[in-house]
């Protein structure tokens, strides 16, 4: 009788079963890849996208073209915890004078007569557990472009770093080769040269050193 029961796996089953689970373990695998590497792409942390502003505004044109200074527009750098964004009396120091009737320039004409600030979309952004001051950075040496980028070769303002933590622990751990002259702070082109001082000789002059800079505290208050 036992003979002439049905059996209840054929041949092929275990090639089955077998091919189940290397497809479980490959779609187990590709979950936690995504899981890992999809907030780190340029996609989810939005590094190299240009953001749509009320007014076009050209870094490229005002800073390679006209030689303004980073200071001339984000006047709070030095000395507080954000850049500052310039008020339409800013803007309309020169376009009181130049491209007075320009279209893309209507919204600053508006702001400047109803006195009501443009709202900018924030381009550089970190989450507010995090603490960041712009004053002591600038006061230690680190330029605006090695945060920023080379913003005088961007015709629109975009995104030039992650922010990601390890950005951040990166420069902590070794300032040294991100520091740069006091006089090439503001230069959004700079390179280091031969003739630039070793970062040894920086992080002496800026005194730096002695101090733990990854320590918690330091970012999260």
């Amino acid at each position: 009788m036992a003979q002439a029961m049905a059996k209840l796996f054929g041949p092929g089953a275990n090639l089955i079963a077998k091919l189940a689970l290397l497809v479980f373990a490959e779609v187990l695998l590709a979950g936690l890849g995504w899981w890992f590497f999809a907030p780190r792409t340029d996609y989810a942390t939005a590094a190299g996208w240009t953001m749509d502003q009320p007014v076009p505004f050209s870094h490229e044109h005002h800073v390679s073209g006209l030689g303004l200074d980073c200071r001339f527009c984000h006047t709070t750098v030095e000395h507080a915890a954000t850049a500052g964004m310039p008020t339409t009396d800013t803007c309309m120091t020169c376009h009181s004078q130049i491209w007075t009737n320009a279209a893309l320039l209507a919204p600053v004409r508006q702001s400047f007569a109803s006195h009501q600030p443009i709202v900018w979309n924030r381009v550089n952004a970190l989450p507010d557990y995090v603490y960041f001051n712009h004053g002591i950075h600038i006061a230690k040496g680190v330029g605006c472009s090695s945060c920023h980028g080379d913003v005088g070769r961007m015709a629109l303002p975009s995104k030039a770093k992650t922010f990601e933590m390890s950005f951040c622990l990166d420069c902590h751990r070794d300032p040294g080769p991100n520091l740069r002259p006091p006089e090439d702070l503001f230069d959004t082109a700079w390179q280091r040269t031969a003739a630039t001082p070793s970062p040894d000789a920086l992080m002496a002059a800026y005194h730096l050193g002695g101090r733990n800079l990854t320590d918690c505290s330091i970012c999260h208050r």
